[in-house]
């Protein structure tokens, strides 16, 4: 017996031929969509709860992501009925139970409301759908309901494809501006590898996509803690959409994981977070656990472009997680518990996590380019450049992006080749254009390095305008406006910075730098005193302490906090660190012109390390205090060692060999030595750490440059370059030898006949140094030729 069609207004559903018609013409509805309307239709004025449809259309024990697909299922009646769900015409919320459909139903002869098959198909699909082909009508409606659950639960069991039909999105659901908020996966499994997991990968293959931006962890981190949530909270749907909403990203993508026998379930779904509209869905199965990130990579593959991506960049960048990362689930949850422990609690503490998923895949490239990084972040340069050798090694297990990564700390950290490093990152901008990191690596590897300050701001702001919350670029621009003399937009970027809640070591130091520079005595104590007690900063706090102490010439104070810094370092066994509070001690014990402190602090420093900047600060001290022939082979043995290290090969090599022939009284070979340094004097050798924060070693070449005019006697052009060092204050920052400067200038006045102004230079000297140690022989030195010009 043929069932009788359901009309209200000018729309007919036939339970017969299974279709919708408005006015004679057949819409296009999916499968479950028109499930859900004929079985609230047929109970018109009736309350159908949710559990019932679900009941209904997927049996009693449905695994499905049931509720999405109601809500998807409503959506697309009310966009065939042209039902709007603030005003319903048709169907009807009610609000946590389910739905009512409220349309009059007209009382008519079904026999006489039946259309040719000839009937005109009215196309409501996006431009780009696919065809769907039109439902077989079974023999009788109430029948459907158990036919529909049994073909599902085999769908379910036996497909290695979609669950369910997948939603078909909107065109250009997101745009290139939008950014989006990833939610941990739903595990049900019971298996806790993939907790965390799962997040994980599903960012590293979103992040090959130059069209998809991800808010950053670290900016997650701190929205978190504005929401009163621990940053180890878990990012539930509801606490992912209220970050999204807070940080005005245009969608949440939550996963899910099920178990079913031996096989896996998994889902992704992408919503707006201010509609709760779905944007994009899909849902695959792997047959085993080993195939679980491979599915993975299939779905984001096929998710990226429902997003709005276009297939071509979607081929170009789309290299399989198990290749991007590691095909050991194991190995990949080590790795991902290793980034949240760094955005919780720090790089030192991360490293246990890193290392053991090498461990378990010694092939994991970017697990060893996390460790790089990590000991990066604590001074410790050797360990960092080895990781990141052998991240490099391995870089062709990576992402694209995280190749440009690599491919740059590379020759940043292990060959210092800086042309290879700004070609790498014009490159990766090139390919991926929302990047931030790029921008800042140009801006602290490369502009700062070179003394280009005003193109390192410019890199800085742009990195912060991609990312708001990414702190570093904040700390970036307080160091080039300082050193472009512009003390108040410093202050003013490191505002901004805590006006966003970043909170990292380098803005204590910078802080206490610029009220330092301000001879704000009260502001220094004020950001000293708390930083004291905390183990990230108190040791970058004690040396920043002991470089002050040193700059007025109160040198007992310097020893003590140096010394403060390098046990600090030790206890925490970080040997570089610890190695390069040693060095800063050697300079300046040479500079002042204590020759057995001096070397013996040098010496200590190479025992504990060989890494670059610990072997110049050493060979610069041992040469200084005349040791020549020690200061030759440290010099000799780094630049064999780094031949395309652009600071080793034009800044530090040039400087300490024209140090060697100051020593063998040659001040015209070592003013020619010097010449190559020029392009880069400039620039901030240092490359991280507390002494790239301070100005440690700024200026060094044109220094020794001034002591050889001083030994050939051109008074005039020693003056030059010694007025150069007290010109760029912001550069030298709390070196030393920015006071030195100021007796070097009066000397060089004084060579040059013009007492009046090498009076006034050795008055500022002792102007600077009017508190510091009596027993310093520099101070004694001075002292005695201030007096002989009176």
């Amino acid at each position: 017996m043929a069932l009788d069609p359901l009309r209200f207004e000018d729309f007919e559903l036939d339970l017969g031929s299974y279709q919708v018609r408005r006015s004679g013409r057949i819409l296009r509805l999916e499968r479950i969509p028109t499930e859900v309307l004929f079985l609230l239709a047929e109970r018109r004025g009736q309350l159908v709860t949710r559990e019932e449809i679900i009941e209904k259309l997927w049996g009693k024990n449905a695994f499905l992501d049931t509720d999405n697909a109601i809500n998807t299922a409503i959506r697309k009646i009310r966009r065939v009925l042209k039902d709007d769900p603030a005003q319903p015409r048709f169907v009807q919320t009610v609000t946590g139970k389910g739905y009512r459909f409220i349309g009059r139903l007209a009382e008519e002869d079904a026999a006489s409301a039946q259309e040719p098959a000839t009937a005109e198909v009215q196309d409501l699909r996006a431009p780009e759908e696919e065809p769907v082909q039109p439902p077989q009508a079974p023999g009788r409606f109430g029948k459907r309901w158990g036919i529909l659950a049994g073909a599902l639960a085999v769908f379910a069991l036996f497909t290695a494809r979609y669950i369910y039909l997948p939603y078909v999105p909107r065109k250009h659901a997101l745009t290139e501006r939008d950014t989006i908020v990833l939610a941990d996966f739903a595990n049900t499994t019971g298996d806790p590898v993939f907790d965390g997991t799962l997040r994980q990968g599903l960012a590293v293959q979103l992040e090959q996509s130059p069209f998809l931006s991800l808010v950053s962890e670290e900016r997650i981190q701190q929205v978190l803690r504005l929401m009163g949530q621990p940053g180890a909270a878990r990012l539930a749907p509801e606490i992912a959409r209220e970050i999204c909403e807070r940080t005005a990203s245009a969608a949440v993508l939550d996963g899910s994981i099920a178990s079913l026998g031996s096989q896996y379930v998994l889902g992704l779904r992408a919503r707006d977070c201010r509609t709760g509209d779905v944007l994009a869905e899909e849902q695959v199965q792997a047959a085993r656990k080993e195939e679980v990130l491979n599915a993975l990579s299939q779905m984001v593959s096929k998710f990226r472009t429902q997003l709005g991506e276009s297939l071509t960049t979607v081929r170009e960048h789309d290299t399989p997680l198990a290749e991007a990362t590691t095909p050991s689930l194991e190995a990949l949850k080590a790795y991902s518990v290793g980034w949240q422990v760094t955005f919780s609690s720090g790089s030192a503490a991360s490293l246990p996590f890193f290392q053991r998923a090498i461990e378990i895949d010694s092939n994991f490239a970017s697990a060893y380019a996390a460790l790089g990084r990590m000991y990066g972040d604590i001074g410790e340069f050797a360990l960092s450049a080895m990781n990141t050798s052998k991240a490099y090694q391995l870089r062709d297990r990576a992402s694209d992006q995280e190749k440009f990564f690599i491919s740059v700390n590379y020759d940043l950290q292990v060959t210092g080749n800086l042309e290879k490093v700004q070609q790498t990152c014009d490159l990766w901008m090139r390919a991926y254009p929302r990047a931030w990191m790029p921008h800042s690596l140009l801006s602290g590897g490369i502009y700062s390095q070179l003394g280009n300050y005003a193109k390192s701001a410019e890199e800085a702001h742009i990195a912060t305008e991609i990312d708001p919350d990414f702190s570093i670029g904040y700390s970036l621009l307080a160091t080039d406006y300082l050193a472009l003399g512009h003390i108040d937009e410093a202050e003013k970027a490191l505002q901004q910075a805590s006006g966003r809640k970043l909170d990292i070591p380098d803005f204590h130091v910078q802080r206490y730098v610029i009220a330092f520079l301000k001879d704000d005595k009260t502001g220094m104590e004020r950001e000293a005193a708390p930083s004291r007690d905390q183990p990230s900063v108190d040791d970058w706090i004690s040396n920043a302490e002991g470089f002050v102490s040193a700059y007025s010439g109160r040198l007992d104070a310097a020893r003590r906090m140096s010394r403060r810094a390098a046990d600090l370092a030790r206890n925490g066994d970080r040997r570089d660190a610890e190695a390069l509070y040693e060095t800063d001690a050697a300079v300046r014990e040479a500079l002042f012109g204590n020759v057995s402190a001096a070397r013996q602090r040098a010496g200590r420093a190479l025992e504990l390390s060989k890494g670059r900047d610990v072997a110049y600060g050493a060979a610069f001290a041992l040469a200084v205090t005349g040791d020549s022939s020690r200061s030759e082979k440290v010099t000799d043995d780094l630049a064999r060692r780094l031949p395309e290290d652009t600071k080793v090969q034009f800044i530090y090599a040039p400087t300490l060999r024209a140090l060697r022939a100051l020593n063998h009284r040659q001040p015209s070979k070592a003013i020619e030595l010097l010449q190559t340094a020029i392009p880069y004097e400039l620039g901030i050798p240092t490359e991280g750490g507390s002494e790239f924060l301070l100005g440690a070693g700024g200026l060094y070449p044109a220094y020794v440059r001034g002591l050889a005019y001083l030994a050939a006697h051109q008074g005039a052009e020693a003056a030059r370059e010694f007025q150069k060092i007290l010109d760029h204050r912001g550069i030298f920052l709390c070196d030393p030898v920015g006071a030195l400067a100021h007796v070097q200038l009066g000397r060089a006045y004084a060579l040059s006949g013009d007492k009046t102004k090498a009076k006034s230079a050795y008055q500022d000297f002792v102007t600077l140094w009017k508190d510091a140690d009596s027993d310093i022989p520099l101070l004694k030195q001075a002292q005695a030729e201030y007096a002989n010009l009176h």
